[in-house]
Formats: structure tokens, C-alpha cells, sequence
């Protein structure tokens, strides 16, 4: 069975990511999450594994499997591949989401962020981040 395929730093996984999972799982499509390996940053503050752990967690009642890749450049195509080059634009109540503010909030002890994350991650994601 083919699946969407999703490739990202998710730093942490919040609602947009989601909105956007959740386009392909609505309509019975089994997810593929790719997490670029990536050494820990003021960008990227989640190891790999930290990354790993909270997207099972998430989506652990889903058809998603995810892994890991090493970093990449860019992603590239020929013709006649097999599958298609799908852009996702998400409404405004989740389009205005970022990574970035969330872990902002959470080095202010701001718990705004919380309205950005699933429930079922946030100990996760204070666990790691808060």
C-alpha cells in the first residue's frame, strides 16, 4: 500500500503538522513521517530520538509510520515516478503556527504554547523542551 510521505525537522510536532497528517488520514491513506537527522541546535533543540518519541506518541492510534533519514539538500523527482507533488495549505487557525513560537513560549514559561500542541504530547514536549 502506497502512503503520503511527510519530511521535516518537527521541533516540536504541533497542530499544523496535524492539519496537514490529518488531509491524508481523513481520506483512509496511511502516513510515511521522515525526520531528518539533524545534530541539536537553537533551531532544531530535539535530538532525533526526542523527535522519534513524541511522534509515536501522537500518532500512535494512527497508520503512521515514521523514521529517520539523514539531512537532506533538497528533494528531486524525474517524470513518470509513480506518485505525486502535493502542496497542503493550511487554514489560518493552524497556518500561523511555528515551532519556533513554541519553544519561545516555553523558555518564557509561557503555557500559551499549549494551545498549539496536542494534548496527548504536551509532557513530551515539556519534558524535553520546557
Amino acid at each position: 500500500m502506497k502512503r503520503a510521505c511527510f519530511t521535516g525537522r518537527w521541533q516540536p510536532p504541533h497542530l499544523g503538522h496535524d492539519w496537514l497528517v490529518a488531509q491524508k488520514l481523513s481520506k483512509g491513506i496511511p502516513i510515511l513521517i521522515l525526520v531528518r537527522v539533524l545534530p541539536p541546535d537553537d533551531k532544531n533543540p530535539l535530538t532525533t530520538e526526542q523527535v522519534v518519541e513524541i511522534l509515536e506518541a501522537r500518532y500512535a492510534a494512527h497508520d503512521v509510520v515514521i523514521m529517520t533519514i539523514p539531512d537532506i539538500e533538497s528533494i528531486n523527482y524525474g517524470r513518470g515516478v509513480g506518485y505525486s507533488i502535493e502542496e497542503h495549505v493550511p487554514p489560518t487557525e493552524v497556518g500561523y503556527i511555528s515551532a519556533t513560537q513554541i519553544r519561545k513560549c516555553l523558555s518564557e514559561k509561557d503555557d500559551s504554547w499549549k494551545s498549539c500542541v496536542d494534548p496527548s504530547i504536551h509532557q513530551l514536549v515539556v519534558k524535553y523542551l520546557g
